[in-house]
């Protein structure tokens, strides 16, 4: 689908310069009367609710486990419980004093959303309304930024999703690669009126990740470019408070921390949300998104003004919602936010909404029967309880179907002489493939993420680089130390999906040893690795176009590449062999060692 601006243009129409303005809103009488001397200041309580990081949940489903989602915390997720929160603010407070946004990544990670972008397509004629734009739509979300994974399914279908919400997808830092114009509208206005007084005019600034440049580089190369929040932000704050805006939230798909995961492959950081408030003034506060961290709060002072911007991020999955609540005050002619606080309400305390629980059950029933499929018979119990520090069976199965997919995809290339090896992470730490018949859902699990696979020529001495910054992952641990597996991962915060096997070659990680001198014994072949030998990398297309900073990757040859998902390569793998024997594909390749003595 072409990256046209038309429901910008069309909406740009009403108002001259960007989003048209939404209906109109009253607050009570008594909150704002006509000034008489004596009188106290008009004044207004605006309340503003946030949600980010749906990744396609509707309802407290665990579609991966086929049953009620539970997690340690005693978590609770899902629109449906967003939808009963959201319902009991606005009759707190009044539905015309609230704005109800989100800070993108909604329409990829769940079977939900992955069945309604490639079994029963969105895009295909007459095909069925996304359940998320169904749910959002019903709930009735203002406006929501766009997310990195907004991208992982094509611009056609991103532009479908767009056509079919009944709110603006925002992304100010999403422009047309040609024109360097936003392809989507960068801003949203809407007017709350009071009685005897001016409205209190809202403008909602969407920024979206840099990342995507990286992440999605084959559906948006050459169409799209992201250049950084803080500049973009630069650019449109003032614009807003020019049209006269009273308040200005920004919508921000970045986290607050200033780290970036792919290191300098771009000049824009990833996780830029509070350098935005710190950096550009004019804004009152930002619904922050992409991090998947809980933050009820958090204050940053504007270096240029002095003032306080309030930060909030609500945890993903709709397990949170945060709530703005600002207090505006009449003075001089015009309005001034007077004070803003944020803070959560948590999904686990309410039931879902029926109406939303009516509106999307068939779709919910018609993707639990598609898990649900038996696919194949496993011969064993495969898990990935400590895939993290073992080398287990169950990651093996993933370098085997791409390695075997990417070997038959080299055969008749100038490639096809050369050995495949291939990467795999331990996404989850409690995925299962049990014995006896296998379902889509449990090798679904297995690979939770919807990436594709690609084919990257490599050199011995690149891949030992590539393993030696996989090992950083762990805790350097001396040799007479007790190990807690519990603390031996995740070493400066590296997450697990940022943790590589890689398969065809035997090496010891020594963990005694500093980060950048780990890999031990490192052989190919039962030989010393050649730092001069060729290898194919099948790699996914996260880490292929440079997702996790790993070095030589992301510059290296692409040879092939395709758009089917990974994980639906393995369970056409597990269909064809019928039968799941870890003979077939599991083998014991690497090790975690002290000074040579293995640690388990």
């Amino acid at each position: 689908m072409p990256l046209n601006r038309r429901k910008f243009l069309k909406k740009s129409a009403v108002t001259g310069a960007g989003v048209a303005l939404a209906g109109a809103a009253a607050a009570p009488a008594q909150a704002a009367e006509k000034k008489r001397p004596g009188r106290p200041a008009k004044r207004y309580a605006l309340t503003v609710m946030g949600t980010t990081d749906l990744h396609g949940h509707v309802f407290n489903w665990d579609y991966f486990k086929d049953a009620e989602y539970a997690d340690a915390a005693g978590n609770a997720m899902g629109l449906a419980r967003v939808s009963t929160l959201v319902n009991k603010i606005r009759q707190e407070k009044g539905r015309r004093n609230t704005l109800l946004l989100d800070a993108g990544d909604t329409i990829q990670g769940t079977p939900l959303t992955y069945y309604f972008a490639k079994v029963d397509p969105i895009t295909a004629k007459h095909g069925p309304v996304h359940p998320m734009a169904q749910a959002m739509n019903a709930i009735g979300y203002d406006a929501a930024a766009l997310g990195n994974h907004e991208f992982n399914y094509g611009i056609e279908t991103l532009r479908k999703f767009e056509d079919q919400c009944h709110f603006p997808l925002l992304g100010a830092n999403a422009l047309d690669a040609k024109t360097q114009k936003p392809a989507f509208p960068p801003y949203f206005i809407k007017k709350f009126q009071v009685p005897g007084a001016p409205p209190v005019k809202v403008a909602v600034l969407g920024l979206t990740n840099p990342g995507i440049a990286i992440w999605d580089k084959a559906y948006v190369q050459g169409k799209l470019t992201f250049p950084g929040l803080e500049e973009q932000a630069a650019k449109w704050v003032p614009k807003l408070r020019s049209m006269g805006a009273d308040v200005v939230i920004v919508s921000a798909h970045s986290g607050s921390s200033g780290t970036s995961s792919y290191g300098d492959q771009l000049p824009y950081v990833e996780n830029s949300a509070a350098l935005v408030a710190q950096q550009v003034p004019g804004i009152d506060a930002i619904l922050v998104g992409h991090a998947h961290v809980e933050i009820s709060e958090l204050k940053v002072t504007n270096k240029a003004t002095g003032k306080t911007v309030v930060l909030s991020e609500p945890l993903c999955y709709a397990e949170r919602l945060s709530v703005f609540d600002f207090n505006l005050v009449f003075e001089k002619g015009r309005w001034t936010v007077e004070s803003v606080a944020a803070s959560l309400r948590d999904a686990r305390t309410v039931a879902d909404d029926p109406k939303i629980t009516r509106l999307l059950k068939d779709e919910h029933a018609l993707v639990v029967e598609y898990v649900n499929q038996v696919v194949g018979t496993a011969k064993a119990t495969l898990t990935t309880v400590d895939a993290r520090y073992k080398d287990a069976p169950i990651i093996d199965l993933i370098t085997k179907v791409q390695e075997d997919v990417v070997k038959a995809a080299l055969v008749g290339t100038a490639y096809a002489s050369l050995p495949v090896i291939a990467q795999a992470s331990p996404f989850s730490r409690t995925s299962e493939i049990p014995a006896g018949e296998v379902t889509i859902r449990d090798l679904s699990g297995l690979y939770v993420y919807d990436n594709t696979l690609v084919a990257k020529l490599l050199t011995g001495a690149q891949v030992r680089a590539y393993l030696e910054y996989s090992a950083e992952y762990f805790v350097q641990t001396a040799a007479d130390a007790v190990v807690d597996t519990e603390k031996l991962t995740n070493a400066n915060g590296r997450p697990d999906y940022n943790y590589d096997y890689v398969s065809g070659f035997s090496y010891d990680i020594d963990i005694a040893q500093a980060a950048g001198s780990r890999i031990k014994n490192l052989t190919y072949g039962g030989a010393a690795l050649d730092d001069a030998q060729q290898f194919v990398l099948a790699v996914n297309n996260y880490r292929a176009n440079g997702g996790g900073a790993f070095p030589h990757v992301a510059a290296a040859t692409e040879v092939w590449s395709e758009s089917t998902e990974i994980r639906t390569r393995i369970a056409e793998w597990v269909t064809a062999k019928g039968v799941l024997d870890p003979a077939d594909f599991a083998s014991v390749d690497w090790k975690l060692t002290r000074n040579g003595t293995p640690v388990f």
